[in-house]
């Protein structure tokens, strides 16, 4: 499956990628500098972006940003750097934190650091990349979530919480936006278990799930608005028995999910 223009953001804006001085934000960042992206790489540590920078070749172009997600006056800061670059065409919201905390070693404080930065992080860095997809009329975001808040494991409550509010972040935007700009697609994507020090030791690699993603940030049809998928697989959201009686009734055929190519 592909689709949407795969230069600097889809039509010469630019991608704006969390979270990107390791792991997952890294491989993103990386993979859409060799697909012709301009991106803007916002990370904590100047030394990880640097690496991500030197790992970053191709026909596009890499510039770090030196950003703490969970600090609005630094999202702010960062994207009036970006708009320098360009308009923000393509966000993928992946900067994440994973204390491995039991919830009875947590303080409010540091429970509310954890969704400061998974969640407030998201909503500052949309927000502001609205600004420029409202005016243009067309935009991609991307959140990456996770099913965590479906069955939290142990030493998990901040991020299960956090992860989960993401997904219902995203439904609220497409509820907000979808009928007045049609242009602008937002999309949950849940990795899966990757190989990092997030993820575990046998899990995919980086490299491996950021060419579906970044595929997915480039596909920009308005049928791609308010779907969630996993790994590289969409997923369909569950129908009623009334639904699939009345389907079958109609002789209409279930919808079948789609697929992110491994390329």
């Amino acid at each position: 499956m592909s689709g949407g223009n795969e230069n600097g953001g889809g039509d010469g804006g630019i991608a704006v990628v969390t979270g990107a001085g390791r792991g997952l934000g890294r491989a993103l960042a990386v993979e859409l500098v060799a697909r012709g992206c301009t991106v803007a790489g916002l990370g904590r540590s100047a030394a990880d972006l640097a690496e991500t920078s030197a790992l970053s070749t191709g026909p596009g172009a890499f510039h770090a940003l030196t950003c703490d997600v969970s600090d609005y006056d630094s999202v702010r800061n960062a994207f009036a750097q970006i708009r320098a670059l360009g308009p923000v065409a393509i966000l993928i919201n992946n900067a994440a934190v994973y204390p491995r905390r039991d919830f009875l070693d947590e303080t409010a404080e540091s429970f509310m650091q954890s969704i400061a930065t998974n969640l407030g992080g998201m909503v500052a860095c949309s927000r502001l990349a609205l600004d420029d997809m409202v005016s243009r009329g067309t935009g991609r975001i991307v959140n990456v979530t996770s099913f965590a808040d479906l069955a939290p494991i142990c030493a998990s409550s901040a991020y299960s919480v956090s992860k989960g509010a993401g997904r219902i972040f995203t439904r609220a935007m497409v509820a907000d936006l979808e009928g007045r700009f049609p242009g602008i697609v937002v999309s949950d994507w849940i990795p899966g278990a990757l190989r990092t020090t997030m993820g575990l030791p046998d899990g995919i690699e980086p490299e491996d799930a950021a060419r579906w993603g970044a595929e997915l940030a480039l596909s920009q049809h308005p049928s791609m608005n308010g779907t969630l998928w996993e790994r590289n697989n969409e997923v369909l959201a569950p129908q009623s028995l009334k639904r699939r009686l009345f389907n079958r009734l109609l002789m209409r055929r279930t919808p079948a999910p789609r697929m992110l190519s491994a390329a």
